[in-house]
């Protein structure tokens, strides 16, 4: 499940966050389903990096991978 964790985030989360100068990397995967991530560039000093994380990389994740429950940034 992790590789297309990363396959996603690469293929279809990163160049969204990419537009904003900012990135996403896979830090890990909890037992219960919660995807940790951490935003890079721009993003990760951004007030709105929360937002994203729900709005942006969660909704897609979730949306194409089962199993996750949740994401979480690692800050």
């Amino acid at each position: 499940m992790e590789e297309k964790i990363k396959k996603v985030i690469e293929e279809d989360i990163s160049p969204i966050l990419a537009s904003h100068g900012g990135g996403c990397e896979f830090v890990g995967l909890s037992s219960d389903g919660i995807v940790k991530i951490r935003l890079t560039g721009l993003c990760s000093g951004c007030p709105g990096a929360r937002a994203s994380i729900k709005g942006i990389v969660e909704e897609i994740l979730m949306s194409k991978v089962n199993k996750i429950k949740g994401v979480e940034g690692v800050f």
